[in-house]
């Protein structure tokens, strides 16, 4: 028999043996005996302890993948979009342009003259009058000329009164030949020289008069220029400029040198704003305007646009306009010459349905586009999406007015698609976003 036993397959062997342990007692009910309990052999030890690790692994794995697949979605264009409402609010058109200050009557004084400056009685910022002195010019050159042309005026005065003597003296001669000449005690000839030299002395006459009137113009011209060598103020106001110093020489050639330049009123300034061409449409006269200076950041200075002139100015091919927007000055704190960074109120509507800029410049991928008609893609809530014709009105930098169209208040107005990052960033919990991206 253990002959046998040991001639079987080495599997059958492996294999648990029953055990029959001692009878255990079970409650059958009343009157049972005792039954004996068929037990397998118990699996190894180790096995058992290794499978709930086992198990808690996977399920780890498991519910990691389902939160990278629910937290990172692949197609970027299954139907997440970035949207933006379609509501209602001011709009407010503006023109941004920058330009000078200055005072609205600026007066260039110069000089009429060559010289050099004898004397200044006039400084920065001094407040003038009308007719007040503000620097001569040395005067002896042109004292020198008066006297000169006084001069030939006396001689000139000479030369006609001795002409005007001959002119008399011719006369009774002619009248003496008349005379003799009726009765015949002189020849005909006689007669008609003394006409001539009568003519001749009348010509002289007429010569020096002339004489006299140049030597008159010249000596009212030489006193003119003396009179220049004095410069006066033509109008009230504060000096701004001064370009001369004492003893410095001015010369009057084709162009008349500036020696003073005089704001009239310094309350009252005007600013001189460069308009592009694509924003004059817009503008007009009595549109209010509002501009900051370097000087003052925080302060706003509040204006009325006054005149739109016409004519273009051209610089490399940028076409502007020149827009005067006239400005009080009460406490003097704008100086000419500052520059203004204006803003000008072109339209203005307090109640308007407006769509964010970016809606009117998203282009749905695949679809084709017709520039002349402008159009929103609005996604409903059921998850359709639609385009809606519209006809825009004013716009500023954030929102455009829908004046007529398909679209509603609190329509969802899609402004771009999101991508995988933005949703993924958009679905993770606080404290686990990731951080920026190389592109």
């Amino acid at each position: 028999m253990a002959a046998d036993h040991s001639e079987q397959d080495p599997q059958q062997t492996t294999r648990p043996t029953p055990v029959v342990l001692p009878p255990v007692p079970v409650v059958q009910g009343q009157g049972h005996d005792q039954v004996p309990v068929r037990v397998s052999a118990s699996p190894h030890p180790g096995r058992t302890r290794r499978m709930p690790l086992l198990l808690a692994t996977v399920g780890f794995l498991a519910i990691l993948a389902l939160g990278l697949w629910h937290w990172w979605p692949n197609d970027p264009l299954a139907g997440h979009y970035k949207t933006l409402p379609v509501d209602r609010g001011p709009i407010t058109s503006l023109v941004t342009a920058t330009g000078a200050v200055n005072p609205v009557i600026s007066v260039q004084v110069g000089s009429q003259v060559s010289g050099k400056i004898a004397k200044l009685y006039a400084d920065f910022n001094s407040i003038v009058r009308e007719g007040q002195v503000l620097a001569s010019i040395d005067q002896k050159p042109y004292q020198a000329k008066v006297s000169q042309a006084k001069a030939a005026l006396k001689s000139a005065k000479a030369t006609l009164a001795k002409a005007r003597n001959m002119r008399a003296q011719r006369r009774l001669e002619l009248d003496r030949m008349a005379a003799l000449r009726e009765q015949q005690f002189v020849a005909q000839s006689d007669l008609d020289l003394s006409r001539t030299n009568y003519r001749d002395a009348e010509a002289q006459v007429d010569l020096s008069q002339a004489q006299v009137d140049q030597a008159k113009a010249t000596l009212s011209s030489a006193e003119l220029d003396l009179g220049y060598t004095t410069i006066i103020s033509p109008v009230n106001g504060t000096v701004v400029s001064r370009n001369v110093e004492e003893g410095q020489t001015v010369v009057a050639s084709f162009q008349t040198p500036t020696l003073f330049v005089i704001a009239q009123d310094l309350t009252r300034m005007q600013v001189i704003a460069n308009v592009s061409e694509s924003d004059i449409g817009g503008v007009s006269e009595g549109t209010s305007a509002d501009f900051r200076v370097d000087a003052y950041p925080r302060e706003f200075f509040h204006g009325v646009v006054t005149q739109v002139r016409n004519a273009p100015v051209s610089i490399q091919n940028v076409v502007t306009y020149d827009v005067i927007i006239s400005v009080e000055n009460p406490e003097l704190k704008l100086k000419p010459g500052m520059t203004a960074n204006i803003t000008i109120v072109t339209a203005r509507t307090e109640d308007a349905l407006r769509a964010p800029n970016a809606a009117l410049r998203f282009r749905m991928p695949g679809v084709p586009v017709d520039r002349k008609t402008a159009q929103l893609w609005i996604l409903e809530p059921t998850g359709r999406v639609r385009a809606a014709p519209v006809t825009t009105g004013i716009a500023d930098s954030l929102f455009t007015e829908i004046t007529t169209g398909e679209a509603r208040t609190g329509d969802a107005a899609i402004v771009g698609i999101a991508s995988a990052e933005d949703s993924a960033q958009e679905k993770l919990p606080p404290g686990f976003e990731f951080g920026p991206k190389m592109r």
